[in-house]
């Protein structure tokens, strides 16, 4: 991950997709590849058990496809030890010769239901944080002096947004489609204040486009365009890089994250505003 920053003194911009694999191997690969040429940094992958294969090995086989960094969006820290998780992230650096990165946070809405699916114990959000803290901790001494996995932490409220400025590299804030603009804008600057972080804005809609994976299928993009939400971007390239670019200004917003099913429509953005 770079620390480079643009002019300015304004971190400079990249741009991930979430890509889960859907069952075809040799689509998904292209897709892989596309993604690359298309200028995005990151190829990222969710951590839900029954919507695709594991994130360690298929983000590893992504390595090999493409020259990309690859990440969890994003690990979930009630689904295994703080020590499994981080060895897994520490091997997937290894692999990767450093184009890991682990994203990591205490769980979906439902992850309650989810641990029951799987027998695993209900623990409660605190816990929860702290698993993520023991994780990275874990990570961090696996990596010793010579590796670091950055760390993107999804994050929502002040003790989430604490642990973050100790441990993260990048943050994101779990965005809900009813929040206001301005209380996103208020927590980055609050968070902002703590630690100057990447900050990423995780994109679930471009245009009418509702990505698989990243919010609700029935999210309605009107009503998101209506309450001027960080959830959405627009489809038009140059709406969207004005919207981009306002984002960074306003809230210091930088790493912009997408579905795949928008990565087309993004990627004259990606060209114009990678690196800038």
């Amino acid at each position: 991950m770079t620390d480079d920053e643009a002019t300015g003194g304004e971190r400079s911009f990249r741009f991930g997709v979430v890509a889960p694999f859907g069952g075809d191997l040799p689509a998904w690969r292209d897709q892989v590849r596309r993604i690359a040429d298309s200028g995005f940094s990151t190829l990222l992958m969710p951590d839900v058990q029954r919507w695709q294969p594991a994130p360690g090995p298929t983000l590893a086989v992504a390595a090999t496809l493409a020259d990309l960094r690859v990440g969890a969006w994003v690990y979930a820290s009630p689904l295994r030890t703080p020590q499994n998780l981080a060895w897994e992230a520490h091997s997937l650096s290894v692999l990767t010769e450093g184009r890991f990165e682990m994203g990591i946070g205490t769980g979906r809405p439902g992850i309650e239901d989810e641990l029951r699916e799987l027998g695993l114990p209900a623990v409660t959000p605190g816990q929860r944080l702290s698993q993520v803290r023991d994780t990275v901790t874990s990570l961090r001494e696996l990596d010793g002096p010579d590796l670091h996995t950055p760390v993107v932490m999804a994050v929502r409220g002040p003790k989430a947004q604490a642990l973050a400025a100790d441990l993260a590299d990048t943050v994101t804030f779990v965005t809900m489609p009813g929040d206001a603009r301005a209380e996103i804008m208020r927590m980055a600057a609050e968070f902002r204040a703590l630690r100057d972080l990447e900050l990423a804005c995780h994109v679930a809609v471009v245009g009418d486009a509702v990505s698989p994976f990243m919010t609700h299928p029935a999210t309605d993009p009107a009503a998101l365009r209506a309450a001027d939400s960080l959830l959405v971007l627009p489809s038009d390239p140059a709406a969207a890089t004005e919207e981009i670019l306002r984002r960074r200004e306003e809230g210091g917003f930088s790493y912009f994250v997408v579905g795949a099913n928008a990565a087309d429509a993004l990627a004259p953005v990606v060209a114009e505003l990678t690196g800038h």
